[in-house]
């Protein structure tokens, strides 16, 4: 009918209980480190008078021996071993592309670099350098360069100490067979002179930018860069350029030349026909 009775330590209620009688009161025991060893003395003193009380003096021996075989569980903080603690370096993540960060003393603007036709992109590219530069081919009349230009105009202010350059793939057809590229807008990282890494996300905004040059170079961004409405004027421009495209027209003016072509002169390319040279023959 009595309320259990509750033991401060484990100790305390295996010297209590090991004997099979329950205590009359609770003890409370200190767990402060310092009193640790006289708590667990007045136990073990408890628990033997216990049990001489219940049998007749001839003492008994608890189910697990105090200070032996049991943790002090609370009364002592345990510090992790040396090679337990975990390697921040690591877990880190380490940058694909090991830029070297140029230095950016004297410079007032950060700016986009858009080269003419005169101009070659592996001029401005040093080799023997670990430098990285982002470059990007686009067309003035693609409207996906167009819609990029306002966020590749404002990288240049959140990552001062990389360069980023543009090109007409229009105008540099040979460097854009070279590099692969078969669409615009089409964006490289370069380090050096070799190209390292391709941005191939269809979601081209700031924000996915930043998240691709930090992925590849871990260099962060500056937090305070949002595009603004100079950015949306140039250098590269956001706006679609009415022209003509003088490749598409030239592969269509020759097709239908050689259609033309091909009409005249059936007889002459009847031996292109499968079958036609045996029915000529006979």
């Amino acid at each position: 009918s009595s309320e259990p009775v509750r033991y401060r330590t484990a100790e305390m209620a295996d010297a209590m209980l090991g004997s099979g009688h329950p205590a009359e009161q609770a003890v409370l025991l200190s767990v402060v480190p310092g009193e640790e060893r006289d708590s667990q003395a007045r136990a073990s003193a408890l628990a033997k008078e216990a049990c001489d009380t219940a049998a007749g003096g001839e003492g008994c021996s608890p189910a697990v021996p105090l200070g032996k075989g049991r943790e002090q569980a609370g009364l002592e903080t345990v510090l992790p071993a040396p090679g337990d603690e975990v390697n921040g370096t690591d877990s880190a993540k380490v940058p694909k592309v090991n830029c070297e960060e140029r230095n950016i003393t004297g410079i007032e603007r950060f700016t986009l670099q858009i080269l003419n036709v005169s101009q070659d992109l592996m001029e401005l590219l040093n080799p023997n350098s670990s430098d990285c530069t982002l470059v990007l081919f686009y067309t003035p009349w693609c409207r996906f360069s167009a819609s990029l230009a306002p966020h590749f105009n404002s990288l240049p202010r959140a990552f001062p100490t990389l360069r980023f350059l543009a090109l007409d793939a229009s105008q540099h057809s040979s460097l854009s067979t070279r590099f692969g590229t078969v669409a615009v807008p089409n964006i490289l990282l370069f380090q050096g002179a070799k190209p390292m890494a391709r941005f191939n996300h269809t979601d081209r905004t700031l924000e996915t930018l930043k998240d691709f040059i930090f992925n590849q170079t871990g260099i962060e961004a500056k937090s305070d860069v949002a595009v603004t409405e100079a950015d949306w004027e140039g250098p590269l421009p956001s706006v679609m350029t009415k022209g003509i495209d003088w490749l598409l027209l030239f592969s269509l003016l020759f097709l239908a030349t050689f259609v033309m072509y091909a009409t005249i002169r059936t007889e002459s390319i009847r031996w292109l026909i499968p079958g036609q040279e045996h029915e000529h023959q006979e």
